[in-house]
């Protein structure tokens, strides 16, 4: 769970604001057209975007820019970890799938794990998107949003890549695995 009782210090979000600017340099093919400088003006606009972002790095996201929506006019930061982050494993997909195991549950959710840290669950085009910048999930596996009809029925989706090809399955939301966590994505 997220330690709502911590604080982020100013120094923590000088080294978050240094680990992104040098991981957005060193990756320019993810984010080509956009210049650093203007990611940081707009970060100084939504100083309460930090703390996801800071949530998102604790957790092994890896967190870069992967994309620009014009028609909102936001920049879209996304976990490019190789592997779903470690911090985010070994949970079930929402509270229904929690509440519905009788022994054995897991400590928290995807779902709201992402709620808590203020971002959101990759659907499969995203998901799918991103796989087209790198090899993503080769050894672990991701949640994904799962559209309410499957939901009724107690399945959720997930992805993960084998064989250079992406693959969507579902189990039961109820479900799950060391090796299964989930990808986020912040828009700004």
């Amino acid at each position: 769970m997220i330690d709502e009782t911590k604080t982020t210090s100013s120094a923590d979000y000088a080294d978050l604001l240094k680990i992104l600017k040098e991981r957005f340099l060193k990756n320019m093919e993810r984010h080509k057209g956009f210049s650093w400088e203007t990611i940081e003006a707009k970060l100084k606009t939504k100083p309460e975007k930090l703390n996801s972002l800071y949530e998102m790095e604790r957790t092994g996201g890896e967190v870069d820019v992967v994309a620009f929506d014009e028609n909102k006019s936001e920049i879209i930061f996304v976990d490019c970890c190789q592997e779903t982050p470690k911090g985010r494993r070994s949970i079930c997909y929402d509270r229904k799938g929690l509440e519905s195991r009788k022994e054995h549950q897991p400590l928290h959710t995807a779902v709201d794990m992402a709620n808590e840290m203020g971002i959101e669950i990759l659907n499969e085009e995203e998901y799918r998107l991103l796989q087209e910048f790198a090899t993503f999930d080769t050894k672990t596996s991701s949640w994904i949003k799962t559209p309410a009809n499957f939901r009724k029925c107690g399945s959720a989706f997930f992805c993960d890549r084998r064989c250079d090809t992406v693959f969507v399955y579902h189990s039961g939301a109820q479900s799950y695995y060391s090796s299964r966590g989930f990808r986020g994505m912040l828009r700004l």
